[in-house]
């Protein structure tokens, strides 16, 4: 089943593409939740972190790698960014297609709040 990242990735779906190569393509998110909100997705349709194999690692580490250049081109870098990946239900991932999301541009606070 293709992801709508997929069809983003393939150019099938617009959108506000910050980078792509063969292995990953980066745009910004359509509902941001921090003055700059990208998008990391591996090309190959993964669905989720438990779905990893071996064979992706060197996708996986280029990820960072982009994360960290788009960091850089887009300023956020010297002030600080935050990576987040979420797998599954329970952690909020709302589409299967593994991605990281890249998230700056203010103070972003602690990293989940507390609640009973």
């Amino acid at each position: 089943m293709t992801t709508i990242f997929s069809k983003i990735a393939a150019g099938d779906i617009p959108a506000d593409i910050v980078f792509q190569d063969d292995r990953v393509t980066a745009f910004k998110d359509i509902n941001p939740i921090a003055p700059i909100h990208i998008l990391i997705i591996p090309n190959k349709e993964i669905p989720t972190v438990d779905d990893v194999t071996e064979a992706d690692e060197q996708t996986l580490g280029h990820m960072f790698v982009v994360a960290r250049k788009i960091a850089r081109d887009l300023g956020i870098a010297e002030s600080g960014y935050r990576l987040l990946v979420n797998c599954r239900d329970d952690a909020g991932q709302e589409v299967y297609h593994l991605h990281m999301h890249l998230l700056g541009g203010r103070s972003l606070g602690p990293m989940l709040a507390h609640r009973d």
